[in-house]
This record gives C-alpha cells, structure tokens and sequence, in this order.
C-alpha cells in the first residue's frame, strides 16, 4: 500500500470519528421522524403486559431498534448507482416488475400515515384553540389548509431548512419529555413483580408487544433520504457515518422514550393501565384525570403537536420521494415537474383527509404497519442472501436476530387485526 493510500485512509477515518453539525442535525431528524403522536399511547401498550414484559420489551428496543435501520441503510447503500433512491435500489436488487409493487407497497405503506398526520395536527390545534384559549372553534377547511401548507412549504425549502425546522422542534420535544418523566417520579409506585405469570399469556402479550415497540422507534421513512445525503456529504465514508448517526439517534431514543414509557407506567396501577386500553385515550390524558393535574392538561396538546410534527415531516420526506422515483418510472416529464405534481397531489389529499377528518384511518395506519416492518425488518436481511455486496452480512447474529423480529412482528400485526 503507498503512502498516499496509508493518508488517504486516516483521512477518510478521522472524517468519520469527527461529529459534525451535520450529524446532528440528521440525527434530530430521525429522531424526531421516530416520535409521532402514538408515543402517548406506547406507555399503555406496553406498560398493560406487566412489569416483566416491560423489562424485556426494553431491552430488545434498543438492538431492534439500531439493527434493523442500519440494515435499511446498507441495503440503500448496496446500489452500484451513487445516486439511487429506495425505488431504484428494490428495482436493481429484485427486478422491475416485483421492484415495482415493493415500492408502490413501500409508499403506501408511508402515505396514509401523513393523512393520519394531518387529521391528528388539525383535531390537536382545534381542541387547543378550544379548550386551553377558550375560542370558538377556527373553520376545519382554512385551518387545515394553513397547517398542512406549512408543514409542506417547510420541505419544499431545501434540506437546510427541514434540518434546522427539526432542531428547533426536537429540542423542546426531548426536554418535554424528560421534564414530565422527572415530574411524575414522586407519583411512582412499587410494580407487581409476581413470578407465578400465565406463561402462555405472558408470551401472548409479549409477541403483541413487539409490533407496538417496532413502530414507536420507527424512522424507516427517512432512512432512503438520510443515506442519499450521506453519501452526498461523506462520499465512500456514507455507510460508517450512517451507521455511527444511526447509532447515536437510537441511544437518544431509547434514553427519552424509555424513561418517559417506565415514568408514566410505575405512575398508574396495572388496572388503571387497562382502564385508560379501554378508554381509548393517551397516556398524558389519563393522567391528568387520576391525578387533576392543571399541569398534565396543559401539556398534552403541546406534546401532541409536536411529535405529531416532527414525525410528518420525516414520514413526507420518505412519500415523496417514494413518490417521485415511482412517477420517473412511468413518466417521460422532467424531475422538477414530477415532483410539483406529486406535492400538489399530497397536499390535496392530506387536506381533504383533514377537513373531512375520517375514522377509518386507524384502519389504514394498521394495514400499513405490515408492510413497514416487511420493509424495514426482512426485505433488507432477505437482500443480504441475495445481493452480493452484502453477502459479508449472511453469518451475522444480528441478521438472523432481525429476521426473527421482523417475522414475530409482522404475524404480530397480523394477529391483532383479526
């Protein structure tokens, strides 16, 4: 090896050790990307197994969490195309036609839950402007036009603007979140650690838990865009610096979430936990009734809409560009018209989904969730015994630990829709 190589080496690894602002910003995205509004909802599904299911589900969070996304990321970076998106990769590794109804899966999957995104945002601030200001409640049709506008124009400003939009959400977020986990630690109480538990329904509610916990700490949606800019930024280096981010936003997940789900979950009894299942309602908002906290009240709306922003605009990066790559396939126009069309056409159905504020979207968000963990979990680990540039991963622990994951998910799904 020649000296100029030897340089070139350390060079190349001394720029993946250094943290730049850049990293951070991208692993705020993915953060924020991770936390939508259904982390009010995570205490309760997975506090209602018992404390022991609770333990488990936390320690498989954070290698379910770093190992699965790091295997999206190195199937996206498996292209021999420096300039592939997800569609052009699912094309060259499994051919047109089944790269075809992978990627039409792969955003339909993604779409509904943006317009899950923009009925949740408009109910959020419509209540807000209700309850906590005490204002008659704003036209549906002006005040969902204005925030999905909004939300769609900050993406439609370039990378560094979504970037910085997400440090300025993600910061309040974490620390909200941390400062209520903190608030509630007076309120804990002793958990019922029994060990003669029903092994048979304790499996039963851990196998149901493991969906629950895949997609709470979900940012599948951005990883495409996360490694195109990787490999924009950091060139051969993209794959260890996506992985080093990847890393880090999973210890910062699993740091947050997790001691806001054991908080709130040593706060309420196993009954109350199976009360507030029944009830239908968040976390935040049960809490506030049990404990008439003012405090709790006023909080609950401000976290909704938060996480509920952060988490579309990481989830429309993803249909976009899903998007996009899906109309290039089918249309002679030029990349700039595909992709004002494709924002025209989500902005419309994002808008009409929120003005007409549909129940049936639960249903869509639960038949989207298969096809996410397929997607995230087993299609890039079916990829490693299949692509060659990824066959160094085929007698990897953590390739067969996401296999099994990926497949208890999904008949997890599966399962609780029947």
């Amino acid at each position: 090896m020649s000296i100029s190589q030897i340089t070139q080496e350390a060079i190349s690894e001394q720029q993946v050790s250094r943290w730049t602002k850049h990293d951070t910003s991208w692993m705020l995205s993915l953060f924020g990307t991770a936390v939508g509004a259904g982390i009010l909802f995570l205490p309760i599904n997975i506090g209602i197994g018992g404390f022991w299911s609770l333990i488990i589900m936390a320690v498989l969070a954070g290698p379910m969490t770093f190992l699965a996304h790091r295997g999206l990321a190195r199937f996206v970076l498996s292209s021999s195309r420096r300039d592939a998106d997800f569609t052009d990769v699912v094309e060259e590794h499994f051919g047109k036609s089944a790269g075809r109804m992978i990627s039409m899966l792969y955003f339909l999957s993604i779409f509904p839950i943006l317009l899950i995104y923009g009925v949740g945002l408009t109910n959020t601030v419509d209540s807000f402007v209700v309850n906590q200001m005490g204002w008659e409640s704003p036209n549906r049709v002006l005040l969902s036009g204005v925030l999905v506008f909004g939300m769609i124009s900050i993406m439609m400003a370039g990378e560094k603007v979504m970037l910085r939009s997400f440090e300025l959400i993600v910061y309040p977020l974490a620390a909200i979140l941390a400062g209520l986990s903190l608030y509630l630690i007076p309120n804990w109480q002793m958990p019922h650690m029994a060990m003669d538990v029903d092994l048979g329904q304790f499996t039963h509610t851990l196998w149901l838990a493991i969906p629950v916990t895949v997609f709470a700490f979900s940012h599948a949606a951005a990883i495409s865009s996360f490694t195109h800019a990787q490999r924009r930024q950091y060139g051969d280096q993209a794959q260890p610096k996506s992985e080093q981010i990847l890393k880090r936003t999973s210890v910062m997940l699993i740091s947050f979430v997790l001691f806001f789900v054991f908080s709130c979950v040593l706060s309420l009894t196993p009954e109350q936990l199976t009360e507030a299942k029944m009830q239908n309602v968040s976390v935040l908002s049960y809490l506030a009734n049990v404990n008439d906290s003012p405090f709790i009240v006023a909080l609950g709306p401000i976290i909704a809409f938060i996480a509920i922003t952060s988490s579309f605009l990481g989830h429309f990066l993803g249909a976009r560009e899903s998007l996009n790559g899906m109309m290039q396939k089918q249309l002679s126009w030029s990349a700039g018209t595909i992709d004002k069309v494709g924002i025209v056409f989500m902005f419309l159905a994002i808008w009409g989904a929120s003005i007409m504020n549909p129940s049936i979207l639960g249903m869509m968000e639960a038949l989207s969730g298969p096809v996410i963990a397929m997607i995230l979990f087993l299609m890039p680990m079916i990829a490693v015994f299949k692509v060659e540039s990824l066959k160094r991963y085929r007698g990897n622990a953590s390739t067969y630990f996401i296999m099994l994951m990926g497949a208890l998910a999904v008949t997890g799904l599966l399962f609780s829709m029947i």
